[in-house]
């Protein structure tokens, strides 16, 4: 089975691209548990999964220059915190195939940090977004 460094991930927000100040991206997936135990389950409880709950988290080096992530991204941000917007993520640059997929999906722009980071290291912005309905994953 092929391994993957991730060296040339592809993150676009709202159609803007972003990748050369991503540091991290990260697409989770999780189930609620539902308990459906009954009088008759033999001592032991039994589950169904529920509804999916999916977020992504991203790592951006900070950058107050023209086109940086603070600039774009707060011109976005700013005025986005608290809407839907749309994020397309691929292990890297290359033409969506199936061995470089495209996740489409939309998030809430839930928070956005201005500044972090302390004396002497590199400033990043650090945000986490639940997504609001599926992910789609496409191959070609």
């Amino acid at each position: 089975m092929a391994r993957i460094v991730l060296t040339d991930a592809s993150v676009s927000i709202n159609a803007v691209d972003l990748s050369q100040f991503i540091t991290s991206v990260a697409i989770s997936t999780s189930e609620d548990v539902v308990d459906t135990t009954g009088m008759s389950s033999a001592g032991a409880r039994t589950r169904l999964a529920g509804l999916q709950d999916n977020s992504v988290t991203f790592e951006f080096n900070q950058d107050f220059a023209a086109g940086g992530p603070e600039i774009t991204i707060n011109a976005l941000a700013s005025s986005l915190v608290g809407t839907v917007i749309t994020c397309i993520v691929k292990p890297t640059s290359a033409a969506t195939s199936s061995t470089n997929p495209s996740y489409t999906f939309s998030a809430v722009c839930a928070e956005w940090q201005v500044l972090s980071g302390e004396v002497g290291s590199l400033s990043t912005i650090s945000a986490t977004w639940p997504i609001t309905g599926a992910i789609t994953k496409a191959n070609a």
